[in-house]
C-alpha cells in the first residue's frame, strides 16, 4: 500500500471530506481533532459516521483522526469504528507519546472491528520522539506520523525556513519507522500558496527516507506526488535490480552487481520501493 499523500479535511464537514475523496490523494484523513471546534466534537463524530457508511469503495484509503487517547479519544473510537458498517481503514492518534497508549487504541480497535484496522501515532512531542521506536512496534502500527507545529512549540524552537530545529526529530522518526517496518509519514507544510515551498520540503523529506507526507489542501497532493515519484532513471535502476535478484534466485547465487554496484537485501527493498511508487504514479 502506497500512500505518498495524506488529506486533511475537517470531520465536521460532509461538503469537505466529499470532495476530498474525489481527489488523486493515497489518503483522506476526516479530522476530528484540531480542525473541529471544541463544541462542534460530538457532531462531527455523527458526521464522520455518516460519511463513512456512504462510501463506495472510495479509491483513496480512508483514515480518522481521532482525539487524543487520554481525552475524548476512545468515545471518538466508539462512534466511528464500533458504531458504522464501514469503518477507516486506519486511525490516527494524536500526541502519541508512549507505546502504552497506541497499544491501548489497538487493543480496543480490536475489540469493535471485525477486520484490522491499523494505528498510526502522530509524534508532535518532545517526549513522543524519544519513544519514537518503542511507539512504532507497538501493536497494531502500520505508519508513523511527524507533527512539527506542536512539536516546535513543545521544544521551545525557533521555526526556520530550512526547518533544520526539526531535523533530528524527523530523522529519528523515520529511522525509528524503518526498524519497525512501517511507513513514516512528513508534517504538513502550512501555507498552501507556496507550492514552491512544499516541493522542496517534499523533496528533502523523501531524501531522508518518508515514504508520504501529510497535505492540509488538495493543490498540494500532485506535488507531493512528484516529489515522490521515481525519475526514469530511478525506475530503470529499480527494475534492473530487481531482474538482477530474480535471476540470483533462479540460479541460487547471493549477492550480484548492477553497474558494478554490488547490491544487497537493503537496495532490493528500496528498488521495490521505487517500483511501487511509480505503480502508484502511473508511469509503470
Amino acid at each position: 500500500m502506497v500512500r505518498r499523500s495524506l488529506l486533511y479535511c475537517p470531520g465536521d464537514d460532509r461538503e469537505m471530506m466529499e470532495k476530498a475523496v474525489e481527489t488523486e490523494a493515497d489518503a483522506v484523513i476526516f479530522d476530528l481533532e484540531d480542525a473541529v471546534a471544541p463544541d462542534a466534537k460530538i457532531g462531527a463524530r455523527g458526521t464522520v459516521r455518516e460519511m463513512l457508511d456512504s462510501l463506495d469503495d472510495p479509491t483513496p484509503d480512508v483514515t480518522v483522526r481521532i482525539n487524543p487517547y487520554d481525552r475524548t479519544g476512545p468515545e471518538d473510537v466508539e462512534s466511528v469504528v464500533g458504531e458504522v458498517d464501514s469503518p477507516p481503514e486506519s486511525v490516527l492518534l494524536p500526541k502519541a507519546e508512549s507505546p502504552e497508549t497506541v497499544d491501548a487504541l489497538a487493543e480496543d480497535l480490536d475489540d469493535l472491528a471485525s477486520e484490522p484496522i491499523g494505528v498510526v501515532p502522530l509524534i508532535e512531542t518532545a517526549a513522543g520522539v524519544v519513544a519514537a521506536e518503542e511507539i512504532a512496534e507497538a501493536g497494531g502500527v502500520d505508519g508513523v506520523a511527524f507533527g512539527d507545529q506542536d512539536f516546535t512549540a513543545d521544544v521551545g524552537a525557533t521555526v526556520t525556513d530550512d526547518k533544520t530545529e526539526s531535523l533530528y526529530a524527523r530523522e529519528r522518526i523515520v529511522v525509528a519507522a524503518a526498524a519497525a517496518g512501517v511507513d513514516a509519514f512528513d508534517t504538513v507544510y502550512t501555507d498552501i500558496r507556496d507550492l514552491d515551498g512544499l516541493r522542496e520540503q517534499a523533496e528533502f523529506v523523501v531524501e531522508l527516507g518518508f515514504d508520504g507526507k501529510l497535505a492540509i489542501h488538495p493543490d498540494q497532493v500532485p506535488v507531493i506526488h512528484e516529489a515522490f515519484t521515481p525519475t526514469a532513471d530511478q525506475l530503470g535502476w529499480a527494475e534492473t535490480v530487481l531482474a538482477g535478484q530474480e535471476r540470483a534466485t533462479e540460479e541460487g547465487t547471493g549477492a550480484f552487481t548492477v553497474d558494478g554496484q554490488m547490491i544487497d537485501p537493503p537496495l532490493v527493498e528500496r528498488a521495490r520501493t521505487l517500483v511501487e511508487r511509480a505503480e502508484a504514479a502511473g508511469i509503470r
